[in-house]
């Protein structure tokens, strides 16, 4: 591969010793003598590398330099003085000069410092196009083009490029860990730890010591110190899965953790501080939950600096059709199968199904069918039968063969409501669109509790 090089410099005979010297070890040299013919010949020719002196009649290096970075080139650039002084050169370098050379220099040193720069240059360009990859891959991560999660993306995007605390909501199955995957890999802190905790998955004592540490002999069983996930995440960030299922008396330790950056082990008096960024996700109403004094409005407000929540599947349907094919491809492969379609009937009943699960629903069916299915179509009848949705293909309800008692429908309805809603019967009325006196007496009638 043959480098091209610009030189810009008004001495013809400067010009002619430079091209020469380059022209030898295989260089393809180009060469204007005005800095205002620079800018035009660097965006036609696209050089690989700029020898740029700093007098120059029309435009003076230093201007023709700036306005190269203010145009986003990155091309490396070496100035060439014999009139600067060193202070000159110093302004060169930070305005974005690869190196500089004092005039009169040698030729084979003018080689070395063009070498050097190129190698630079193609290092620059190999870790944008390892940026650029990295990024491609991990919006591949999360599917879909609906408008919901186009505008999702864009705010985590935005998100990783801060510091913020970020608080993600979202029913079972959406995909939150999948975000939170995506800002962390996206932000300054992706060469740091990622640590995972799911708050719901732990007993009081057990949740304290994962996240702050203990202490030797803090509790039966302690039988050593041990660092805890905020120790071991500093510098990077924290991601807490379901955070509404903390206690009450974890969410006070962790308050100080936000607010001061501090906190002790289980059964310590030191004082640690720690450099971490955190993500918080939950599927239940922390607001709702602030009401009933079940959570720290004061928590919840440091957690919710950047709320983003995750629409529901049934809320982004024309998400369905790619995600079939992302799931399909992934199981067909794993599996060693030819390629697998669904059939028009098939797809029109699953994008219409209401997907109570979510995505981790969708991908444990697909996964179901591909296994179960004989030949390369997926059709209507390889579909579970709650899902064969073929009176009303709108309806997210269907009607088994074998009939339904109405009375099971409308208490799992109702059921489902104040779950929904964590038990507030307000907002579960206003889901089930009733009044909340016929809410309250179907709840005695059915006896939900």
């Amino acid at each position: 591969m043959k480098f091209k090089v610009l030189i810009i410099e008004d001495e013809k005979n400067m010009v002619w010793a430079l091209t020469n010297a380059l022209k030898q070890d295989g260089y393809q040299i180009d060469s204007v003598l005005r800095g205002d013919q620079a800018l035009e010949n660097i965006e036609k020719t696209n050089p690989d590398l700029v020898l740029l002196d700093i007098k120059l009649p029309g435009m003076d290096g230093i201007s023709v330099l700036s306005a190269i970075r203010e145009s986003g080139n990155e091309v490396p650039v070496i100035m060439m003085t014999a009139h600067g002084t060193l202070d000159t050169a110093i302004q060169a370098i930070k305005l974005g000069a690869t190196d500089y050379l004092s005039k009169p220099f040698d030729l084979e040193e003018m080689k070395i410092t063009v070498n050097k720069a190129l190698q630079f240059g193609e290092m620059a360009k190999e870790i944008d196009f390892l940026k650029e990859e990295l990024s491609r891959n991990l919006k591949d991560t999360i599917i879909g083009n609906s408008n919901k999660m186009m505008d999702l993306l864009q705010v985590a995007e935005q998100v990783a490029k801060s510091d913020a605390t970020v608080l993600i909501t979202g029913e079972s199955g959406t995909g939150k860990e999948v975000i939170a995957d995506f800002i962390y890999k996206s932000s300054g802190r992706a060469e740091m730890p990622f640590v995972k905790v799911n708050c719901g998955a732990l007993t009081e004592t057990l949740l304290e010591s994962e996240l702050f540490g203990h202490e030797k002999g803090a509790f039966t069983g302690a039988i050593n110190r041990k660092p805890g996930r905020f120790e071991r995440a500093d510098g990077g960030t924290i991601f807490l899965d379901e955070i509404g299922e903390i206690p009450f008396s974890v969410q006070v330790k962790l308050l100080r953790v936000l607010q001061q950056k501090e906190f002790e082990r289980v059964g310590g008096t030191e004082t640690l501080t720690t450099d971490v960024r955190i993500i918080a996700a939950t599927n239940r109403n922390l607001a709702v939950m602030v009401e009933e004094g079940s959570f720290r409005e004061d928590l919840y407000y440091r957690l919710n600096v950047i709320p983003m929540e995750i629409p529901a599947l049934r809320e982004r349907r024309e998400d369905i059709p790619l995600l079939l094919e992302h799931f399909i491809s992934r199981f067909a492969d794993k599996m060693k199968r030819k390629k697998i379609v669904i059939e028009d009937e098939a797809m029109k009943c699953l994008v219409n199904y209401s997907w109570k699960g979510n995505i981790r629903e969708l991908e444990n069916l697909v996964e179901r069918m591909v296994i179960l299915s004989r030949g390369e179509t997926i059709t209507i009848n390889d579909l579970p039968k709650e899902v064969k949705v073929k009176d009303n293909p709108e309806s997210p309800f269907y009607l088994p063969d074998s009939g339904i008692k109405l009375d099971e429908v409308e208490k799992d309805l109702i059921f489902q409501a104040m779950q929904r809603t964590d038990q507030n019967q307000t907002k579960a009325a206003k889901l089930l669109g009733i009044s909340r006196h016929t809410l309250l007496y179907r709840l005695e009638k059915y006896d939900i509790k």
